[in-house]
């Protein structure tokens, strides 16, 4: 859901324009409906017609800042200003600042960064990397995951999605989940799969690309254990690490990324989104020095027009300075606490909230129409329906009392700026209350 499917009001003239000459995003066009945003402020913004909504969602998972980060949208305009683009050949101050900054804060001895415009992008640039640097042609990944729209890293995608865009790149291969709520193995046991499956692959597989904490398919998080052994399984079997911290990474879940949850520092990492917290586009893959090293003499066949955009890269610079002079991280873990807490009194209120899951600022409310049988409202066939169901009239009358949280399948996904106060969650949570009512009436 990017906006409300029932969403049936008139549209104003700048809303039927965009419906007419712009493509909305997977969806069925006659079913697009566009709403203007006019203004924003802090978690809020507004429509044409004048109505506020706190964005519960951080729109999709990716303004972790807010809508006021000043600093950010300073560092934008001066750059714009003095240089807005030069060839990637190139350099300017805030690329150069920007890499050493994202060495100093990603874990381990993660030191060297390709930059792309996107979260997709920074994907397939992980993917050939791993497979020019290993000399091997396929990459496990997993069921339920998302890891960007373009030919590989739809292809590395478990979402069904993916469907539409097969048989897509060659070497793509899915794993189980560490899904103890909805998967008939558990967890562990999903890395005893994986572990059979690199042994029976032979030596052939690149990496293993995981979301340490799954995003839009359902806010997964594994056991403690979970990651550090499945570094262990992919180094046994001679395959790379790669982890997508496109939606968890930049403080969401009270730390820098979803594996510094983990204490796991990955071979190589993919990071977008709050990297920026969305006020540019910018992508960035980042390589441990034996990876970076490997092509000082070997070509890096890879990449783009706007490869380190110097806008973007300040944007990039700036908004990393903003969590850490404010303190934002460390507030994700502890306000996280308190938005745990109240999920939990909704899920103590309604008995169609069937599972709660997440870290820091990063939370997801699974529902269900039978609580003891974890039958689901949502199936994964609806990604490709036009059709509405009772998750998506959840999210709706969230939304038309004043907060937009985005939902995917079966699980409303919150995941508000970092900046949000403990009232402004208290807020949110009153109206999917009211919301929640919805799903309780449609149990069986």
């Amino acid at each position: 859901m990017e906006t409300p499917m029932s969403d049936r009001r008139a549209l104003n003239d700048i809303e039927q324009l965009d419906k007419r000459h712009v493509f909305g995003t997977w969806a069925y066009q006659s079913q697009v409906q566009p709403r203007q945003i006019t203004e924003s402020d802090g978690v809020r913004f507004t429509d044409a017609s004048g109505h506020e909504f706190l964005d519960f969602s951080g729109q999709l998972m990716c303004s972790n800042l807010g809508h006021s980060a000043s600093g950010v949208a300073d560092a934008i305009a001066e750059q714009a200003a003095e240089g807005a683009y030069f060839a990637p050949g190139f350099t300017t101050e805030v690329r150069a600042k920007l890499g050493a900054k994202l060495a100093e804060v990603t874990p381990g001895d993660l030191s060297k960064t390709f930059f792309s415009t996107s979260g997709t992008e920074a994907v397939e640039a992980a993917i050939k990397i791993a497979k020019f640097y290993t000399g091997k042609d396929k990459i496990v990944s997993r069921y339920r995951s998302y890891h960007g729209a373009t030919a590989g890293s739809i292809s590395v995608t478990g979402d069904p999605r993916r469907l539409a865009a097969e048989p897509g790149v060659p070497g793509a291969i899915k794993a189980p989940d560490p899904y103890a709520y909805g998967s008939t193995l558990d967890p562990m046991q999903s890395l005893d799969y994986i572990d059979e499956m690199l042994m029976l692959e032979g030596d052939t597989v690149a990496a293993v690309l995981v979301e340490p904490i799954v995003g839009s398919n359902g806010i997964l998080v594994p056991p403690d254990e979970y990651l550090p052994r499945l570094k262990e399984i992919a180094h046994e079997h001679g395959a790379l690490l790669i982890c997508d911290e496109v939606m968890a990474g930049f403080g969401r879940t009270g730390e820098w990324f979803g594996c510094d949850v983990f204490d796991v520092t990955p071979d190589i990492m993919t990071m977008a989104k709050g990297l920026t917290g969305a006020y540019q586009p910018l992508g960035a893959t980042i390589v441990t020095p034996e990876i970076a090293d490997y092509f000082e003499d070997t070509m890096l066949t890879h990449g783009h027009t706007y490869a380190g955009h110097p806008v973007a890269c300040a944007a990039g610079l700036a908004a990393i300075e903003t969590y850490q002079e404010e303190g934002l991280i460390e507030r994700a873990g502890a306000i996280g606490d308190y938005l745990e807490a109240r999920i939990d009194d909704l899920a103590e209120a309604h008995p169609s909230v069937g599972d709660t899951r997440g870290v820091g600022l990063f939370r997801g409310i699974e529902l269900t129409r039978d609580a003891e049988r974890r039958v689901p409202f949502g199936d994964r066939e609806d990604k490709l329906s036009k059709d509405s169901n009772v998750v998506d009239e959840v999210a709706d009358a969230a939304f038309a009392e004043g907060t937009y949280v985005a939902n995917m399948i079966n699980t409303l996904i919150v995941a508000p700026p970092l900046t949000i106060t403990e009232d402004e969650i208290d807020e949110a949570i009153t109206a999917l209350d009211v919301a929640l009512d919805i799903s309780d009436d449609a149990m069986d």
